[in-house]
């Protein structure tokens, strides 16, 4: 299992004028589902920062995404080690394989792959 990127999730209810605050510093939008915008850089696609009001699809709202390339494995290790698991595994409808887990510093941690 390796790591593809790792996203900052911003809770915010001025998502609109976060757009144009990173948008100074060169980062461009490149997904928007209402409650979840998120901006990269055009130049590392990977530099990715994800604001939200809530998560509309699970019962908090992460504090970081993480996407692997292999979602299962990551939830196997995961439930090996016994950490809190916050939202179960599930494919949502707007393209991911996802689960939470909350980690020894009480962040929760969005693990996703995309389907």
């Amino acid at each position: 299992m390796s790591v593809r990127r790792v996203v900052p999730n911003v809770r915010s209810e001025a998502v609109g004028e976060s757009r144009e605050f990173y948008g100074l510093l060169g980062f461009e939008e490149v997904m928007d589902h209402g409650w979840i915008m998120t901006l990269a850089s055009p130049s590392s696609p990977t530099s990715q920062i994800s604001f939200m009001a809530e998560d509309r699809t699970a019962p908090v709202t992460p504090d970081m995404s993480v996407e692997v390339d292999d979602v299962d494995a990551a939830y196997a290790a995961v439930l090996e080690s016994g950490a809190e698991i916050v939202h179960p595994l599930q494919d949502e409808e707007w393209g991911v394989r996802r689960f939470f887990v909350r980690d020894p510093n009480g962040q929760v941690v969005n693990v996703l792959g995309h389907r």
